[in-house]
């Protein structure tokens, strides 16, 4: 864990709840996709958990969606601002057991925490696959970014106004050798519930400090209590007593 100051480099609305915040300072601490950052929020007392979508050299990519008064406030920041960071907190997502074709389903909010996973498995040589879903076309965002990178996309949306119409477990019938996910705790559970393979489940929490020391975001998994912030946000499938 490292504190530090970032600068906002730039503030861009991907949807109309979601902007992408592409930050500029020392990134030494982030060494794994899915790790997160806890970002103090000018005029909230209380630091605000974000996944990293994508580290490049000394910036960091966050997506961050309008929920609240914290939210809000980062969404109206302009470029040139100041953020306090504390960066490389959680355990991220490993490529082991990957296998050569695995599967990435984001949801809502978790879509942009699989980027930078999706270029590291890429990187190493996988055929990956990318479901993204979402409750209606207005909410979808990073399928172009994800296309670049070279995943075959697929996008699905409860109302069916675009792509696909149905939910992130209809994904599950998507030929692959591992299962990456990050979304809302339903439907992580979802996933958890019906997938036989290797998975990797990557939680979202509320968090007091980020850091294990509060307690606040702590779970029950099959071997005890354990803390989002801690010992996550990435569990193993079948870890999490949902």
């Amino acid at each position: 864990m490292k504190q530090t100051p970032f600068t906002l480099l730039e503030n861009t609305p991907l949807t109309a709840e979601v902007h992408q915040l592409r930050l500029r300072g020392d990134c030494a601490a982030v060494t794994a996709p899915g790790q997160f950052v806890q970002v103090l929020v000018p005029g909230q007392f209380l630091r605000r958990p974000f996944s990293v979508c994508d580290r490049s050299g000394d910036t960091l990519t966050l997506c961050v969606r309008r929920v609240g008064r914290g939210t809000e406030t980062l969404c109206s920041l302009p470029a040139g601002a100041t953020l306090d960071l504390l960066t490389g907190l959680g355990n991220g997502f490993t490529l082991d057991h990957a296998g050569g074709a695995p599967l990435l389903i984001g949801g809502g909010s978790g879509v942009g925490a699989l980027y930078g996973l999706c270029r590291a498995l890429l990187a190493a040589g996988k055929s990956v696959t990318a479901a993204l879903c979402f409750r209606s076309a207005e909410q979808i965002y990073y399928v172009n970014q994800l296309k670049a990178l070279g995943a075959a996309v697929r996008v699905y949306t409860e109302d069916g106004g675009a792509g696909t119409r149905g939910r992130a477990t209809d994904a599950l019938a998507l030929p692959h050798s591992s299962l990456y996910a990050c979304g809302p705790v339903a439907m992580l559970a979802a996933l958890d519930g019906l997938e036989s393979g290797p998975a990797q489940l990557s939680l979202e929490a509320r968090m007091g400090c980020g850091f294990g020391a509060c307690m606040g975001c702590t779970i029950e998994t099959a071997a005890g209590a354990r803390r989002v912030c801690r010992d996550g946000p990435v569990f193993p499938g079948k870890a999490v007593v949902w």
